[in-house]
């Protein structure tokens, strides 16, 4: 893994234009949970802009792959059942949460949200400890 503090610093200017631009421009949220919870069955009523947030997110990374493929350079993947466990774990958390990282600390830390505040804390706290166990338990995955 390397230092990439510009980089960093840039995709976090992205992330904060895009989220700023969607709650000044419709007054949604930029939570990237809810956004795919309401194109379900039975999840909202508006989904032409979030069809269209999600369809962005996603031609933009297909666009960096294109044009900048070891940005997307992996090693030491954990298995497939390890990484569906984690992504049906982070849904049953983001249904507990009532939110996910991008609608708490990115959007509802930037509005003074007190609860999303404490929500943020909570998911880097037990991310740090999920990273810490597993890699106790079966070694480091780099």
């Amino acid at each position: 893994m390397s230092f990439t503090p510009v980089s960093s610093l840039f995709g976090g200017v992205l992330i904060g234009l895009a989220s700023g631009l969607l709650w000044f421009a419709s007054g949604h949220i930029a939570g990237v949970a809810g956004m795919l919870s309401g194109l379900l069955p039975g999840g909202g009523q508006a989904t032409g802009w979030r069809a269209a947030f999600l369809a962005g997110m996603l031609v933009a990374a297909i666009a960096l792959q294109a044009l900048w493929p070891a940005a997307f350079a992996l090693a030491g993947l954990p298995s497939l059942g390890v990484m569906v466990l984690g992504g049906v774990l982070v849904g049953v958390g983001t249904r507990l949460g009532n939110g996910c990282t991008s609608g708490h600390g990115v959007c509802g830390i930037g509005r003074g949200s007190v609860r999303s505040l404490v929500a943020t804390l909570i998911f880097v706290l037990v991310g740090g400890a999920t990273v810490f166990g597993m890699s106790q338990l079966a070694g480091s995955w780099e």
